[in-house]
């Protein structure tokens, strides 16, 4: 009996390995080989002697309007206090993680604005913007208006203001260059350049090996990031801005921090620089600043190197645009391509995903629903619905299937919760995951007993019950008794198969296959 349940046991698993491998895409990124090598770790701007150091003027903020299509924003202008009759300006572009034109880059713009150079932060509109929907190109239009704002407002260059777009405006920002020819630089910091979904998967890459995950997460990430999410929207996951980028013509600064895993770090100006190459343009400057973070911090605070570089570069245009060293800085140190996500084969709709999971949860939870109910109608009267020597193995089944269900997802929170606090947790990411898996061997083997138990009826005259003792019966015995016994066993049987096809699926059986 042990060897059958154990042998029973291990084709379980082996099938599910096979149907979770098979099932979906597998995640295979390809390494850096050749890395970028910055000149100097120096990250001076050439030929920007005599430009106007931070710090020099005093600066003042003025509150403006910016009107736009069908609404308007607030924005904050800051300037330099007695500054000169001509100065350059600079838009910002807002990441995902800021909107808000009273907070966002008040560091970076006023250290701008006391070198001087007037700067113009608006507030992100927020009216056609969500998790589900965003529009680059309809963005770009937006913000364009605070370029056209920044043009005529008092001691600005019109020919010479330009935009910063950060993370996430680092897919806006290339839009209104190729839009806007007349735009005097592109300033792009810590930019994603591939596209979204690449980036996403590309930055899940990094921050699960940055928390020390178990191999077998990692294929996880396509099944994940390369989905169609329920609930319709995020079109712009696809984005590609390659296209604007190659009709870039003005100057452009590309910056990045050492520490920011999110980030192709290496492999995006590579790409920048292919892509200008197309509009005969070389007119590249790209730096690192050593254990920045993604908003080029260090230690919490906007690095003071970058907002020097920052100032030198803009103020010293167009000397400045192709000064060497072209790159320079830390030696960055990304490990493997952003590229093209994987789609699911059969499980591409997050859609489908969501209702085979309430599925499976609602027909295993179904069984003993129909069975409490038939015990308060029936009372005394009630009688045991499931052949004998079955309930116990099915109840372990579907309680087990439920139980390593719920936790993986709990396991999956609190590893997105390390990855993204940059965390590391052996007893977490380690034994979470044993324990996951100890937990969906254990209903297998619930479901190898059942399997046996279940052959044992159809061909053989006695099985032992749940404690052991031995019960006769005759060739061919029924499962269930009546209606109600097989409600309850194939709508938790089902609804078990259901649930760990789906743990396979995601990697809870994998045995390297």
């Amino acid at each position: 009996m042990i060897f059958r349940t154990v042998a029973t046991t291990a084709a379980l698993a082996l099938l599910l390995a096979v149907v979770g491998s098979v099932a979906g895409p597998q995640w295979d990124p390809e390494p850096i080989d050749e890395h970028v090598q910055p000149a100097t770790a120096d990250t001076t701007i050439g030929a920007s002697e005599g430009t106007t150091p931070v710090r020099t003027y005093e600066v003042e903020e003025t509150s403006v309007v910016v009107q736009l299509d069908g609404a308007e924003v607030d924005g904050v202008i800051r300037e330099p206090v007695d500054g000169p009759d001509s100065m350059r300006g600079v838009v910002f572009v807002h990441g995902a993680g800021t909107g808000d034109s009273a907070t966002a880059f008040a560091a970076t713009a006023t250290r701008l604005a006391s070198a001087g150079i007037v700067t113009l932060v608006p507030s992100k509109r927020l009216d056609t913007y969500s998790t589900r929907h965003r529009d680059y190109v309809a963005m770009a239009d937006d913000y364009s208006r605070s370029v056209d704002l920044l043009r005529t407002w008092p001691g600005v260059e019109p020919d010479g203001v330009g935009v910063y777009g950060e993370s996430e405006g680092g897919w806006i920002a290339p839009v209104m260059a190729a839009e806007d020819p007349d735009l005097a630089f592109t300033v792009l910091a810590s930019s994603p350049v591939v596209k979204p979904r690449e980036q996403g998967a590309f930055a899940a890459d990094a921050y699960l090996r940055n928390t020390g995950v178990p191999e077998q997460i990692y294929r996880a990430i396509p099944r994940a990031v390369g989905m169609v999410l329920p609930g319709g929207g995020f079109e712009y996951v696809d984005f590609d801005v390659r296209p604007y980028q190659r009709q870039m013509t003005q100057p452009v600064l590309m910056v990045y921090g050492t520490a920011d895993a999110s980030m192709p770090v290496e492999q995006g100006p590579v790409e920048v620089a292919d892509d200008l190459a197309v509009a005969g343009n070389s007119d590249l400057t790209v730096r690192y600043y050593e254990d920045a973070d993604h908003g080029i911090r260090v230690d919490g605070e906007v690095s003071g190197d970058f907002s020097r570089d920052l100032a030198a570069w803009v103020g010293g245009l167009p000397q400045t645009a192709d000064a060497p060293p072209h790159v320079a800085g830390a030696q960055p140190d990304q490990q493997y391509l952003a590229s093209a996500v994987p789609t699911p084969r059969w499980l591409a709709s997050g859609e489908l995903l969501l209702v085979l999971v309430v599925l499976g949860f609602g027909l295993v939870l179904l069984g003993p629903a129909i069975w409490v109910v038939y015990r308060i109608a029936r009372g005394r009267a009630a009688r045991p619905q499931l052949s004998a020597g079955l309930r116990g193995p099915l109840w372990g089944v579907g309680a087990g299937a439920v139980a390593t269900f719920v936790a993986l997802i709990v396991y999956v929170v609190e590893i997105a919760r390390l990855a993204l606090d940059y965390e590391r947790n052996a007893v977490v990411v380690q034994g979470g995951w044993i324990g996951v898996r100890v937990l969906g061997i254990v209903t297998l083997v619930a479901g190898a007993i059942l399997i046996n138990r279940i052959a044992a009826l159809r061909s053989t005259g006695a099985v032992e019950d749940r404690v052991g003792r031995s019960v006769e019966i005759r060739d061919g015995a029924p499962m269930a008794a009546g209606p109600v016994g097989y409600v309850v066993l194939w709508s938790t049987l089902a609804g078990s198969v259901l649930l760990l096809v789906l743990e396979a699926y995601w990697g809870v059986y994998q045995l390297g296959i």
